[in-house]
């Protein structure tokens, strides 16, 4: 048994996999359409897409978000998106993709489980971007310094 500590709390990692959704699907105990799976990344169509063949990539190995995410798979990952993205534009027929990762809660993130969604797009299609914000004065440059600085520290 494994298990993690977060805050006061002691989580069974067992547990934790044998309730996520994406867990199940993995282990086939939920259907869905598959439409890749190699030994490390499990790909199936979205059930609630913003268009058809909106596509979830998902690694094998539950991890909640992108930092609990093993060294290693981020090759994977991104090898089975470059390819979902490929037959998405040739063999649907659109004409581009937005790749997105909902990492936390307030991001967005409704399933606990680490996971990219690839999302055919077309002109016209509805779907509408996020919309950015200005930086107050001399903001931009102290957000830098501490991204530079956590990169500097972190590695």
């Amino acid at each position: 048994m494994r298990s993690v500590e977060a805050g006061d709390q002691l989580f069974n990692l067992n547990a934790i996999m044998q309730e996520c959704l994406f867990c199940k699907i993995i282990a086939k105990e939920i259907p869905s359409e598959i439409v890749y799976e190699d030994d490390l990344v499990f790909c199936f169509l979205d059930i609630h897409p913003v268009n058809p063949g909106h596509v979830l990539v998902v690694p094998k190995t539950h991890c909640e978000n992108l930092e609990d995410l093993p060294d290693g798979f981020d090759v994977k990952l991104m090898s089975a998106i470059k390819k979902m993205t490929l037959i998405i534009k040739r063999d649907l027929g659109y004409e581009a993709t937005n790749l997105i990762l909902n990492n936390g809660a307030a991001a967005g993130q409704v399933i606990p489980h680490a996971h990219f969604h690839v999302i055919p797009r077309k002109a016209g299609d509805g779907y509408e971007q996020w919309h950015g914000k200005d930086y107050e004065d001399g903001q931009i440059a102290e957000i830098a310094g501490k991204i530079r600085a956590g990169i500097n520290t972190n590695n």
